[in-house]
């Protein structure tokens, strides 16, 4: 008896520090916020996960392009139960039960460590920085339809992309608040005229023309479509210490934006391919544009086209948030130098991570590199794998974890939910080529040679970092602490 009592004193103890850790946790990746910005509330949250992930039904063309309408309807109906719902149910328990800045980050640090949480964040924030980095030149392409002389390499294209990147920088300074309600904005222009033009369309639609398919299908640029326009679910979780009210606003922010995106594809899609009788080999990039001049003419061409540019901005706005706030996250964890933590005085905003980040994209969004694009989503699909380990694993070592919203499932269907879409990120991964996987390997090298040298330079002290609870400077930062039991769930 005296040792089963001591057995019960020591898992109170466990489950004590396990509570505290937790708590230090968030307080690290979450500091106070108050300072002169706002907190997200949940229709501008909304709105920013939607541009995270989608943006609206542009870019989803190539479905029907490689394998025929048919299967571009199944692809985008069957899809989010196998990829976006999972993703988003783990991104909604994990941010609500850690509510921190850095999310994923945060997340594989509780459950791995500091070492594969610094691993996260260089694949996922990679894997960022390549997709937000074709927003800029996606825009000014739109804009050389109107304007030639900015489709063509030189001075006014240049010109083009720095603008863009310098206004939607200084729009990131002031807040997420303003980014948020910035994104209501152009997230109801980008969508109105694919609203209209699926009305449009009703009386025009003959199902007949849903079962279409490709005569050669090309099924890499079809699951890799579905995968580009139904992915980053989990970005907003590295925002998740400035949302208001986290436990209730982000699972319900993220069902809505899974709804609105999901419907955003799949309406425009059936309304075009039912209304005209086209070949499927001639739905390229842009050709919803084309699809709204047939069915109500020209006007609605041009109003497509310019709620494409509208949309460029809404997600490169959002990619430049998230990322930007990851490094916040990392900073304040002890992953990286402090200096990535400091926020503005006036709008709290981390300017400095800002800033880095617009200009590595800003640097790439020069630059063609096809295969890289293709890196940045094997670097994701690894990210995936690893951030759906940890919520396995923390259900298992952690059950005494707070969940204010919790995945209404046992571990066994928390294992199935994960199984289906990490099939998928094996698949995507496998198809990808020699080149592919040789930078992948480069990134992730160098994601490991961070992780060391950040140790390095604390352990020699030429840089500073967050003590990670607002204590001395010179404290041990808890990603750097010696992991031989001080914290729990470390592998």
């Amino acid at each position: 008896m005296a040792r089963e009592a001591h057995l019960g004193a020591d898992a109170v103890a466990a489950k004590d520090k396990n509570a505290d850790a937790d708590a230090d946790a968030v307080a690290v990746a979450a500091p106070n916020v108050a300072g002169g910005g706002h907190k997200l509330s949940l229709v501008p949250l909304i709105f920013l996960i939607f541009f995270e992930v989608a943006g609206g039904p542009y870019g989803a063309e190539p479905a029907v392009q490689s394998a025929g309408p048919l299967y571009a309807l199944l692809g985008f109906l069957i899809f989010p139960f196998i990829w976006a719902i999972p993703e988003s149910l783990v991104t909604a328990e994990l941010s609500t039960a850690l509510p921190g800045n850095g999310g994923f980050v945060l997340w594989a640090d509780r459950a791995f460590g500091p070492f594969s949480g610094s691993l996260m964040g260089t694949w996922k924030y990679v894997s960022g920085a390549i997709n937000g980095a074709a927003f800029p030149a996606l825009c000014a392409d739109y804009l050389g339809r109107v304007v030639p002389a900015v489709a063509d390499d030189g001075g006014p294209r240049v010109a083009t992309i720095v603008v863009f990147n310098v206004v939607l920088t200084v729009l990131n300074y002031t807040g997420l608040a303003v980014v948020g309600w910035t994104a209501v904005g152009l997230g109801l222009a980008s969508l109105s005229p694919f609203v209209l033009m699926s009305g449009i369309a009703l009386p025009k639609i003959r199902p007949r023309r849903w079962g279409g398919v490709a005569a050669e299908k090309d099924w890499k640029l079809f699951f890799n479509t579905l995968f580009w326009n139904l992915n980053y679910w989990d970005s907003v979780s590295t925002m998740a210490g400035e949302v208001e009210r986290p436990g209730k606003t982000l699972p319900k922010a993220l069902v809505s934006a899974v709804s609105m995106t999901s419907l955003g594809y799949l309406l425009p899609l059936m309304a075009a391919t039912g209304a005209i009788d086209v070949a499927p080999e001639d739905w390229g990039n842009g050709f919803f544009a084309d699809a709204a001049g047939m069915i109500a003419g020209r006007w609605l061409k041009y109003w497509i086209e310019v709620g494409a540019v509208l949309s460029s901005i809404g997600l490169y706005s959002a990619t430049l948030s998230s990322a930007a706030f990851q490094l916040l996250g990392m900073a304040d964890l002890g992953l990286l130098p402090r200096v990535f933590a400091v926020r503005a005085p006036v709008f709290n905003t981390p300017w400095v991570s800002i800033l880095a980040t617009s200009a590595i994209t800003l640097g790439m969004s020069f630059f063609s590199f096809n295969n890289i694009v293709a890196a940045a989503n094997f670097l994701y699909s690894l990210g995936m794998l690893l951030e759906f380990a940890a919520f396995i694993w923390l259900r298992i070592k952690r059950p005494d974890l707070s969940r204010p919203y919790r995945v209404p499932m046992r571990l066994p269907g928390a294992v199935a939910l994960c199984l289906v879409p990490s099939a998928f990120l094996v698949f995507v991964m496998a198809i990808a080529g020699w080149k592919v996987y040789a930078i992948s390997a480069a990134f992730t090298a160098a994601g490991v040679g961070v992780y060391y040298l950040m140790r390095f330079c604390k352990d020699r002290g030429c840089l500073r970092f967050s003590d990670g609870g607002g204590g001395d400077e010179g404290a041990e930062p808890p990603a750097f602490q010696s992991q031989g039991g001080g914290r729990n769930g470390d592998v």
